[in-house]
């Protein structure tokens, strides 16, 4: 396939390979777009757009992200701009990492990973509280229970897991940024992991929920 994982690897850091020159050339520095969900999914390419000068975003989880916006959107009193943030956020999730031939977005965020809002559930409960996967599966339950089966929590569940154990070798090395919250994945910050952690005992308390 031309177009799989190498292929889309090398789009994110041929894309922050033209940022970080097109700032060298200005005398700037080149901000990351990168947030907290994107940080513990793993959801980055490495030496890609898991690379910048500063991540402004790195502490600040996609739902508040989207709610900043939506925010924006609604105090600002140009109409124009307005209208362009609400576009943004009415528009699917996507890396857009493959050619389309049309208007049609191919790559959705939440249908490859999962909806961010059970992500940022799982992270929020797990790192600033500490509470195992069994107590998150249960609150998750109440909380989205209108919204997602128990199947469903438990199936994104996992992928959180195995995703978040996977790539701490990502986060072991991410740029500079500001703690904007109370969770945070930046090794100079507050959070020590070491990068070949199992998930093994994690996973197995997810799959006997």
């Amino acid at each position: 396939n031309s177009f799989g994982l190498a292929y889309e690897n090398a789009q994110a850091r041929e894309r922050t390979q033209i940022l970080m020159d097109i700032a060298n050339n200005i005398n700037a520095l080149m901000i990351g777009t990168g947030d907290l969900s994107e940080l513990a999914l793993g959801f980055t390419t490495y030496g890609g757009d898991h690379m910048s000068m500063y991540g402004v975003n790195c502490s600040i989880p996609k739902t508040l992200v989207r709610y900043l916006v939506r925010y924006e959107a609604q105090r600002t009193s140009d109409s124009k701009k307005s209208e362009v943030l609400m576009d943004i956020l009415n528009t699917p999730v996507s890396p857009e990492l493959v050619p389309s031939s049309s208007e049609t977005i191919n790559q959705k965020t939440e249908e490859i990973i999962g909806p961010y809002e059970l992500h940022d559930f799982f992270l929020y409960y797990m790192v600033r509280f500490g509470f195992p996967p069994e107590k998150i599966f249960r609150m998750a339950k109440y909380a989205f229970k209108d919204l997602y089966s128990d199947d469903t929590i438990k199936k994104w569940m996992l992928v959180f897991y195995k995703r978040f154990f996977a790539n701490q070798f990502k986060r072991s090395c991410i740029p500079d940024g500001p703690k904007v919250g109370s969770v945070s994945l930046s090794p100079r910050a507050d959070f020590r992991m070491p990068s070949d952690a199992s998930v093994k005992v994690w996973q197995k308390q997810i799959e006997m929920l």
